[in-house]
């Protein structure tokens, strides 16, 4: 199977590991992955500000860097619903119509895919310690993720995986909402990592990179002992020179 894989822009500045993991974990899995170095943004930034007319220039480009041939996997349940749900908005009733509709057919989100399309769980993965999984808004909300991640994270040698107190709300990242409202986010962070603390875990996972980083910024100012990990990450954890 080929399938053509969509990083973020958010992924490609701040997190290339993730990346190369999610390539790697792919690949494991049986698929020939293509990467079309051209890709930039999926344009939900400018959409979310409201510049809708600048979100559907960056989302064309979107839909002319991915076919309509194969599957497209994202390691990010937020682009990924930016893509499958409001691209509606953009481009309706336009030229590319018809091909928007069938990339929002194709795209997925990492675990989405790994579970309900490949059909695979195990993938050999180590890592010793206690973990809590974040619900993302994107995730859950838009894209319909729960039980995948948590499928996933279970067959992890050495991960207890433990869930935590409202693991289904909010981060405080939500894009420009944690610069307009950064005290509210970080009171938003304070409380999910307080809630991970409790559970005694020293890690907290999630399919989204943008929670993390909001999420690991709070943990860093304040010192407190528990890192946050994508679940890409995660999953091509322990392989040694696999």
């Amino acid at each position: 199977m080929t399938v053509e894989l969509f990083i973020p822009c958010f992924i490609d500045q701040l997190y290339p590991e993730t990346a190369f993991n999610t390539k790697k974990i792919l690949e494991k899995a049986g698929c020939k992955v293509k990467y079309n170095p051209e890709q930039t943004c999926c344009g939900q930034p400018a959409f979310n500000a409201g510049f809708w007319d600048e979100a559907k220039e960056v989302g064309y480009k979107f839909l002319n860097d991915f076919t309509e041939n194969n599957y497209i996997v994202a390691p990010s349940a937020s682009c990924t619903g930016m893509v499958k749900n409001y691209y509606n908005d953009l481009f309706t009733n336009t030229a590319v119509h018809n091909k928007c509709r069938n990339i929002q057919g194709n795209i997925y989100e990492l675990s989405d895919f790994l579970i309900n399309v490949l059909k695979k769980d195990y993938f050999g993965a180590e890592l010793e310690g206690r973990a809590v999984y974040h619900d993302s808004c994107s995730g859950l909300r838009e894209c319909k993720i729960r039980d995948e991640p948590r499928a996933l994270l279970s067959k992890v040698h050495g991960l207890d995986l433990v869930e935590m107190k409202d693991t289904e709300s909010c981060c405080g990242f939500g894009g420009t909402f944690s610069v307009k409202f950064s005290s509210i986010s970080s009171a938003m962070a304070q409380q999910k990592i307080n809630n991970a603390l409790e559970m005694e875990a020293d890690y907290i996972i999630s399919t989204d990179v943008s929670c993390l980083l909001n999420l690991q910024a709070y943990i860093d100012k304040n010192n407190i002992p528990i890192k946050t990990i994508h679940l890409a990450d995660v999953l091509a954890h322990g392989w040694g020179n696999v």
